[in-house]
């Protein structure tokens, strides 16, 4: 198990690694796991578990319980690490030279990181066992130059090599670009424009900041300031070996939509008049944008609990005079400490953190696996939980202005602007198995979901009817999920969490199964926003559609589980590459097998009624054959999305926690 130093008290910041507090519980990953072929491995030798089903399924979840138990922090929580690609840690080496504070150690331990991660094509990838990516492959080759890494060490050639024949700088998406403008390696005269005065737009107008999904508005806002300053702080070396002879085009370069030529033409205007902009309106408008982040940043110094807004946000009040040594950047530059994890002499940061999510996914998977609701694990979890209920306001607001404030969790230690739906939909599921006076929270929360329905039916995850796709079109949107829409997985979870506090007859819950069954893929199965992919929107969706009274001789439930079925792996587990938001016609519930995702279609078969189905029998026989000796399992393999198509998680507790639930219910649901 990785011990990782970190310190946690609500709403006040932690300064550092050597802040007080125990140590948070980890698990550990084993990181020589060899990629599998999508078909998944050989089926495994059971010959020695010649136990029956019942009896093997029971043992397992014995070990996976009790492993679980073990990981929990004395003050009630559960979390794992929210692993991710080298990006995060390219892009801290670049903003602490930016800020002046690239102290040796720092670019020494994170070099060691960004090396270990290269693959021996010279690469780095977006998640485990994927293609390599041209944008995060450069981000890593400047860190590893500014960490004093030579252009002619083998694998800095095999790099560099790689990212030419890739076409080069010209071919990486903008926000790449813009890291190489701000270390002077690129003009900003050849990056789109983001003017500030976007701030101004109100809220009905097109392309007003609240159109964006909560993670990319509080990044825009903060990076156009940062372009409106257009600043250098050059490198010592150049990039001249990074430029192919045919320059490559960048991700949406060439687009022929027209509403992308119409912004890509706007946008060349921008950059003829931009200088015209009158000083004082200009700085009127920085101003703002200032005040609108500071306004945001959260009480550990973050910004959104995620790295993006948090990076660009220190930069922009930088830039606007705010020193280091001013309380708003001291918070923001210490809190990055809490996620960064030091190990063997290396150094690598987490994208986010997921405590409450992990908590109340784990308190489910005990309680399916029989603990009572006055066990000492789920009493100090629930009054962990019910402290971390959200009761101020937030952006969620401008679309739901009548929705009352109070009933939000949100995903992070602290992330208070932006409680999401998934999250109080998981928290009212956990704490409904807990022997504590939550009946008031969990109404709070009921009422809360309602206000936040979409008028189609479905559920965001953080916004209400965040679905103007125009943003998608502006040329500096090639990197991810900029909107929130409703999505099957959050939905369904959302179904499940309103049907189990009865309430499946309302108007909220029949609408949502409503989205549900007209959202469902052709094949049968659901996408997975929030999850990969099909496999995860389809154990999701499934539970939800029972619970809500769906019979499972339905039809939709029928084709979920002939999908279910047709596309498990030979080994008797289930997986499926993150390539299948880009090419599911190859890759939809095709990939190595996993834990968690096997688990995930277990979940979907048990609530079909499909116990003595042989598949059920087999995968249950995959998790017992495949179970480490701690009761986890080794899981490389990113499960996770972030941006579809682009930013993938590994969530190292999905591994215990999805098992565990599906092994309980499996046992828990054996006739006596």
């Amino acid at each position: 198990m990785t011990a990782v130093h970190r310190a946690h008290t609500r709403r006040t910041p932690t300064r550092g690694t050597e802040a007080a507090g125990a140590a948070t519980r980890r698990l550990a990953v084993s990181r020589d796991v060899p990629p599998i072929s999508m078909h998944g491995t050989p089926a495994p030798d059971i010959t020695g578990l010649n136990a029956g089903v019942d009896e093997i399924a029971a043992a397992t979840l014995e070990a996976a319980r009790d492993h679980l138990l073990g990981l929990q922090d004395p003050r009630g929580w559960w979390i794992g690490e929210l692993e991710t690609n080298v990006t995060m840690d390219a892009e801290d080496v670049l903003l602490r030279h930016f800020l002046g504070i690239l102290t040796e150690q720092d670019a020494v331990e994170s070099a060691g990181w960004i090396r270990s991660q290269q693959r021996d094509d010279g690469t780095w990838a977006n998640f485990y066992g994927g293609p390599g990516d041209l944008s995060t492959t450069v981000e890593a080759y400047v860190a590893l130059r500014l960490a004093g890494d030579e252009p002619g060490a083998p694998q800095m050639k095999l790099a560099a090599d790689w990212i030419v024949e890739a076409g080069g700088l010209t071919a990486t998406r903008v926000f790449t670009r813009i890291w190489l403008a701000l270390s002077g390696l690129w003009s900003w005269d050849d990056l789109p424009v983001i003017p500030p005065e976007i701030v101004y737009l109100p809220s009905w107008f097109p392309l007003n900041i609240y159109d964006w999904g909560c993670w990319a508005r509080q990044t825009i806002v903060a990076m156009a300031v940062v372009a409106s300053f257009k600043p250098s702080r050059p490198l010592p070396f150049q990039l001249d070996e990074l430029y192919a002879k045919v320059p490559g085009l960048p991700p949406k370069a060439g687009s022929k939509d027209p509403w992308a030529l119409a912004f890509n033409a706007l946008d060349a205007a921008l950059h003829k008049v931009e200088h015209k902009v009158p000083k004082r309106a200009r700085r009127a408008a920085l101003r703002r944008c200032a005040e609108w982040i500071i306004a945001r940043q959260e009480g550990d110094g973050c910004w959104g609990g995620i790295q993006p807004p948090w990076v660009y946000s220190v930069m922009a009040l930088h830039l606007m005079g705010y020193g280091l040594d001013s309380p708003v950047l001291m918070r923001a530059v210490d809190g990055l400490e809490r996620f960064t994890i030091r190990e063997n002499g290396t150094r690598r940061l987490e994208a986010c953190q997921s405590p409450v999510w992990d908590t109340v996914l784990t308190m489910t998977a005990l309680a399916d696996a029989g603990l009572e609701p006055d066990h000492p694990a789920l009493t100090s979890a629930a009054q962990w939980v019910l402290a971390e209920e959200i009761h101020q306001p937030g952006d969620w607001q401008v679309r739901r202005p009548g929705t009352a404030v109070g009933g939000g969790w949100a995903f992070e230690f602290d992330n208070d602007n932006y409680p999401d739906t998934d999250d109080v939909a998981e928290v009212i599921l956990a704490l409904r198995h807990t022997d504590t006076d939550n009946r008031a929270a969990i109404t709070r929360g009921l009422r809360w979901l309602e206000g936040m329905q979409s008028k189609d039916g479905g559920w965001g995850a953080f916004d209400a009817d965040n679905t103007r796709t125009l943003v998608n079109k502006l040329p500096f949107c090639d990197f991810g999920a900029v909107i929130d829409p409703p999505s099957a997985d959050v939905t369904a979870h959302i179904v499940e969490a309103l049907a189990a506090e009865g309430l499946a007859s309302e108007e909220a819950c029949r609408r949502g199964v409503i989205w549900l069954l007209k959202h469902q893929e052709a094949d049968g199965s659901w996408f997975g926003r929030w999850g990969a992919n099909y496999l995860y929107g389809t154990g999701a969706v499934v539970p939800a559609l029972i619970a809500a009274g769906v019979k499972p001789g339905k039809q939709q439930i029928r084709r979920a589980v002939s999908w279910l079925e047709l596309h498990q792996n030979e080994d008797g587990g289930w997986g499926e590459d993150l390539r299948s938001y880009d090419d599911p016609a190859t890759w939809s519930g095709r990939g190595a097998s996993t834990a968690s995702q096997t688990a995930w279609a277990l979940l979907a078969l048990l609530a079909a009624g499909e116990r003595h189905n042989p598949a059920t029998e087999r995968a249950i026989r995959w998790l017992a054959a495949t179970q480490r000796a701690d009761g986890s399992w080794d899981e490389p393999y990113f499960t996770g999305t972030g941006f579809p198509g682009d930013f993938y998680l590994n969530y190292h507790l999905y591994r215990l926690a999805f098992p565990v639930s599906a092994l309980g219910r499996y046992v828990r649901g054996k006739p006596e």
